[in-house]
């Protein structure tokens, strides 16, 4: 079991994601892009989400597959997003064929980024110029922390920002694309060691441990009061999957969450996790190794959260994970 060779999501073949910023609004757009449609699921613990198209990956939907994935900034303007990215997949002749038209389907979630800085008036919202941009800049390289839907992102008292992180075992890779946007912090208090520090793969965030090997508390800093979060995860493997098993898959990735966030999936957050199967790589074989498939993805979401924060630089007031002591 190893890191895939980008550490990256885009360690699946096939996957493409890209960024697209408004830095005068100090919000952005993430698109995630499959070169051929991929099996979906979705798994929504936040008690205020923001989503777009979540029934149809339901199990009572029909939809088994999806053209793409919309992270925005934004709140619920940011929905807007997943209508530029569909319009670019229009435009490439890719989505259902209905008649003489194309339809892509393109589920989204949201992050509230709105207090973080920036104006708060528009002539036109931007969200679904910066959807298109997305989907138009995707490639298997992309800028991670204070880019696209991370550019507004916060973590408890620390600037939030996009991660990814992966991992190929046993001829399978798995990876997730992460908006940190949590009300809870990932670092233990009163130190720069992530809760994760135990996931950490190839020094991707410096190799950083608790001094004593346990926070000297426990306590959380409610910074600012409860606000609006949400943290968004993305995991996709070359797996061939069931719309029931990628359903899985998205429950136990949420496990990630909980390794790297403390409070988690607090009453205001809308934390939500999509799952897409390419299915190149030939189904999981049996029960136990779905089992390993969910685990790994939950490791990769962890890792994936913890990275966006360490990635992320200060903006608008908020401290960075790289400035603190120690």
């Amino acid at each position: 079991m190893r890191p895939g060779p980008r550490n990256s999501i885009t360690d699946v073949a096939g996957l493409a994601v890209g960024n697209a910023e408004d830095r005068t609004l100090l919000t952005g757009v993430t698109a995630v892009i499959p070169a051929t449609p991929a099996v979906a699921a979705i798994d929504v613990r936040g008690g205020g989400p923001g989503t777009r198209e979540s029934d149809a990956l339901g199990p009572l939907g029909t939809v088994e597959v999806v053209h793409g994935i919309a992270l925005s900034g934004g709140s619920a303007y940011g929905l807007d997003a997943a209508g530029g990215v569909m319009d670019w997949l229009r435009s490439q002749a890719r989505g259902f064929a209905v008649g003489d038209a194309r339809v892509p389907i393109v589920p989204g979630a949201i992050i509230f980024d709105l207090a973080t800085g920036g104006p708060k008036s528009w002539e036109t919202p931007p969200w679904w110029r910066l959807g298109r941009a997305a989907a138009e800049a995707a490639a298997a390289d992309f800028a991670l922390g204070n880019a696209g839907a991370g550019l507004g992102a916060r973590a408890g008292g620390l600037k939030g920002g996009l991660g990814t992180a992966s991992f190929v075992a046993d001829g399978v890779t798995v990876g997730a694309l992460a908006v940190a946007n949590p009300l809870g912090s990932v670092v233990m208090p009163g130190t720069r060691a992530p809760w994760a520090w135990w996931l950490e793969q190839a020094g991707e965030w410096g190799g950083v441990t608790p001094p004593s090997g346990a926070p000297s508390t426990l306590e959380h800093a409610f910074s600012g009061g409860a606000r609006a979060n949400t943290t968004l995860a993305v995991v996709a493997t070359d797996a061939r999957l069931t719309r029931a098993e990628a359903g899985r898959i998205a429950t136990m990735a949420h496990d990630g969450f909980a390794r790297a966030i403390r409070p988690v999936h607090a009453p205001l957050d809308g934390d939500t996790v999509f799952v897409l199967a390419t299915g190149s790589a030939g189904p999981p074989g049996d029960l136990a190794a779905l089992s390993r498939l969910g685990m790994l993805a939950a490791d990769c979401v962890a890792r994936a959260i913890t990275r966006g924060v360490v990635e992320a630089e200060p903006l608008a007031g908020l401290p960075a994970w790289r400035n603190l002591p120690g």
